[in-house]
């Protein structure tokens, strides 16, 4: 076949293609396709324009769009602004990693195998347990698969989920138990303090409950303070449990593992990974250690050994128990690639980090939030933290005195430059007056200043 430069082809060069390929006429490559499928009429697209003309039309439409920190956000919710180390993005695009970040030859990869190995190394380190495996896509996924591992292990149905759970890990449980024939029962939340009713939850336990899920901290930004009455109750009842984690929390608050959880879930996007107007993120997923447990864990774990004969190490995929691998009625999961590129960006950053750095960032989160929560409560126009319970990053607040919807507050701040007030209404109908902040180390004090001024001029 005769080779063409990178310029759009002329009209003779496309015919030499088509007939290269066999056909008359580009309609043949869609001659599969019924025709009442077909359009009539050409697509009404401006154009034709150039290269140049086009650049600039992108450039005044991306004009409009604005982002953190040119626009601070407060959002939170379950993607959160975080300053990343130039050094991360360096590491990460090196091309042993870009380009083979998901080795399907992996003894070639070496690079590859004991950067996700790091990972795994300290996301056990992180939360306290045995096994982790080298990802998942993000929390909803992770938290899904956690589920449904949970039934595969216990030989029970129903998996109890906390109602102060986020929503999209809740949602994206459903969908996947639904599909099994399990379902998600919700377990009420303190109208008071956010936190989940482990009295309700006791109440609900069954011998068909296969696991429970709570977070920690929970969507509210609230901290559980009954994890470990919570765990020795759900294991008393031959059920497994499940703790979603916002990594950074765990420099200040108790690793899961050593407080009961059996599994251990949450959202890598924290350590070192872009808001990205919202992906790609990274799905933790971390076990005790029993193998026939670690078994029925999904995805890839990347193990290290030594080269027969010699010291030198090594490193394996141990486990390979998706379907592209094995035979598809013993996979544990069908999800075909994994975000090991995401992976190996928290790696490089939690490295950099360090234990110390670690414990100095969830302080600086911690005090950070605390104060803009006592600056929005200063100016009696709200009420914050909305919730009578301690709190780490994210903090519900309202609106005193009057009726004003979350939806309300949030499209004020939007109007003047501030993405923040993530209504909780939209999650909870009982909480439409209340909304959703989130403070973190990457907040200065021009931001909050800016927050609060458009707090102010809210209706």
């Amino acid at each position: 076949m005769k080779s063409y430069s990178h310029l759009l082809p002329n009209e003779a060069s496309l015919q030499d293609m088509l007939k290269e390929i066999g056909i008359s006429s580009l309609d043949d490559l869609y001659s599969d396709i019924p025709a009442e499928y077909v359009l009539k009429a050409p697509v009404d697209v401006p154009g034709p324009l150039t290269q140049m003309e086009v650049e600039r039309h992108m450039a005044q439409k991306l004009a409009s769009v604005s982002s953190h920190p040119e626009s601070p956000c407060f959002l939170g919710g379950g993607v959160w602004p975080h300053y990343i180390p130039a050094a991360v993005g360096l590491i990460a695009s090196r091309s042993e990693f870009y380009t083979a970040y998901t080795p399907y030859q992996p003894e070639i990869s070496q690079g590859v195998l004991q950067a996700l190995f790091e990972y795994q190394s300290m996301v056990c380190d992180l939360t306290g347990t045995d096994a982790a495996n080298a990802s998942m896509y993000d929390w909803p996924t992770a938290a899904a698969e956690a589920a449904r591992m949970a039934v595969r292990v216990s030989r029970r149905k129903d998996v109890l989920v906390a109602s102060s759970a986020g929503f999209e890990r809740r949602k994206v449980m459903e969908t996947y138990l639904s599909a099994i024939g399990s379902r998600v029962r919700q377990v009420p939340f303190d109208g008071r303090t956010g936190l989940t009713d482990i009295a309700e939850m006791e109440r609900l336990m069954s011998e068909d409950v296969a696991a429970v899920y709570v977070e920690q901290p929970n969507f509210f930004g609230a901290v559980e303070t009954s994890v470990r009455e919570m765990a020795d109750m759900v294991h008393s009842k031959g059920s497994l449990f499940i703790v979603g984690v916002e990594p950074t929390s765990l420099g200040l608050l108790r690793p899961p593992g050593e407080y009961g959880a059996d599994l251990v879930v949450g959202e890598g996007q924290p350590l070192g990974i872009p808001m990205n107007y919202g992906g790609p993120s990274l799905g933790i997923f971390a076990a005790r250690g029993d193998l026939a447990f670690i078994r029925q864990m999904p995805g890839r774990i990347i193990g290290q050994t030594t080269e027969k004969g010699t010291d030198r190490k090594g490193y394996v995929m141990v486990l390979q128990s998706r379907e592209q691998h094995i035979r598809r009625e013993k996979a544990t999961s069908n999800i075909c690639t994994n975000q090991a590129l995401m992976a190996v960006m928290a790696a490089a950053y939690l490295a950099l980090l360090g234990p110390d750095g670690l414990r100095r960032l969830s302080r600086t989160i911690t005090s950070n939030a605390h104060h803009v929560a006592k600056r929005i409560g200063e100016g009696g126009r709200y009420a914050a933290p909305f919730f009578d319970s301690e709190f780490y990053c994210d903090f519900t607040f309202s609106a005193r005195g009057r009726v004003a919807k979350g939806s309300e507050i949030h499209s004020a701040l939007a109007s003047r430059g501030v993405h923040g007030a993530l209504p909780m209404g939209w999650f909870y109908p009982e909480l439409e007056d209340v909304a959703l902040m989130s403070v973190t180390e990457a907040h200065v004090a021009s931001d909050v200043d800016r927050l609060l001024s458009a707090l102010a001029e809210a209706p």
